[in-house]
């Protein structure tokens, strides 16, 4: 799964519109972060691994990366530390998402350089508040 789409799903014009990349390898999640996501007004572009990221994030530079740790490959932290130290994209807000919190650990997530920690089961009621709170405090220069 490789898609890009901007979907919007009602009348939700209040909101900020954010070009979000996506980088989930579970279908399931995957499908359903988009639809939340989209269906809030948000461009999502969906890329289910770190590899395949990669190009997408060099030539279109998303506005916020929602990430989900454990992906086959490159993992998810690898991913946040090769773009922290890369000038173009280490500006670029990242939420990171995993459902080993034991394996992958809010630390390890904030030390690799993500700007704001969740963990499965995603409460889909908050999740684009969540994003667009993470985007304010990245843009005031902290973390959410």
């Amino acid at each position: 799964m490789a898609r890009c789409r901007d979907e919007t799903h009602g009348d939700r014009r209040k909101r900020a519109h954010l070009n979000i990349l996506l980088i989930e390898d579970d279908p399931t999640d995957m499908r359903l972060f988009s639809i939340v996501l989209s269906g809030d007004g948000h461009s999502v572009c969906e890329k289910n691994s770190a590899e395949q990221a990669l190009p997408e994030i060099r030539q279109h530079r998303p506005e916020l990366i929602l990430l989900d740790l454990r992906l086959p490959r490159m993992d998810g932290l690898a991913l946040i530390r090769q773009l922290k130290a890369d000038i173009e994209a280490r500006d670029i807000p990242i939420v990171a998402v995993t459902a080993a919190p034991e394996h992958y650990t809010r630390e390890a997530a904030f030390t690799a350089g993500c700007n704001a920690y969740l963990v499965k089961p995603v409460d889909t009621r908050t999740l684009t508040t969540q994003v667009e709170t993470v985007l304010r405090a990245a843009a005031a220069g902290r973390n959410a």
